[in-house]
């Protein structure tokens, strides 16, 4: 993975391996949160029925857009980014396949950043009426977006400390644990292995480093044999070490859990 491309070589199982259906992410995602009732899944469900695919690196909202619908991502990869004058961008965040961006559209009148597809994507667009007589006839689901609100927030904190507070090597591993945590809620992870549909230059947008400095870390943590990047898939070889080392403890993902310390 470096600059856009892929390493030559996969695994013997690929990226499909760890879809098992679309159109239950956002079932998989909430479910993982509360426990949904077999009408909130099938209210769930009945949003992925418009759901597109979208090519990578594709603005799904600008920056200063009236804010009109919410949008649920049930394939790939996107991010929430700000864009400088120069051209640089920060990643702010990552939507994952089952999450929901801006389940407050129907609270919010524009944006502040922008939201785009970092690899190919399923999308859904949920309007702000539609959202919110969801939110309203079924509170099962209000408190399951309420919680992960919660949990994307706290997200955003740990990313905070990551890029002020941790070396290289600790932010990385920090958001690959992050990410394996993220994914196996909605079932794409094996055996501690995901697929990772990003390039150097967007782990370097999400942790504040230059594409060198990403490819050094990468190498160093393989090196360290803590984790295996082929082509687009990740596996943590040592899950307890990488932990350790990004000082990674999980509770910040899970709202209302009692908070745990990161193993030392």
């Amino acid at each position: 993975m470096d600059n856009g491309s892929s390493v030559a070589f996969d695994f013997k199982f690929g990226a499909a391996d760890f879809a098992p259906d679309a159109s239950n992410m956002l079932v998989r995602k909430l479910g993982s949160v509360v426990a949904l009732s077999a009408a909130d899944k099938a209210a769930l469900a009945q949003i992925s029925t418009s759901a597109r695919m979208v090519e990578p690196d594709v603005d799904l909202i600008n920056e200063g857009e009236a804010l009109r619908y919410a949008i649920v991502v049930l394939e790939g990869f996107a991010c929430r980014y700000k864009q400088r004058r120069t051209g640089q961008r920060q990643i702010l965040a990552y939507l994952l396949p089952g999450d929901l961006c801006d389940g407050d559209v129907p609270y919010r009148s524009s944006m502040d950043h922008a939201v785009g597809t970092l690899s190919s994507c399923r999308v859904a667009r949920l309007g702000q009426d539609v959202l919110a007589e969801l939110i309203d006839r079924r509170p099962v689901i209000a408190e399951a977006l309420r919680l992960s609100k919660r949990a994307e927030i706290a997200t955003a904190r740990e990313w905070v400390v990551n890029l002020g507070c941790r070396s290289a090597s600790e932010r990385m591993a920090h958001l690959f644990c992050e990410l394996l945590v993220r994914l196996e809620a909605v079932g794409l992870v094996r055996d501690n292995t995901y697929a990772l549909p990003l390039t150097q230059r967007d782990l370097a947008n999400t942790l504040g480093l230059s594409n060198v400095h990403v490819n050094r870390t990468l190498q160093e943590l393989r090196r360290q044999k803590l984790l295996e990047l082929r082509g687009r898939t990740l596996r943590l070889l040592d899950l307890p070490r990488l932990r350790s080392l990004g000082e990674f403890a999980p509770a910040y993902l899970r709202p209302g859990s009692c908070p745990t310390q990161y193993v030392s």
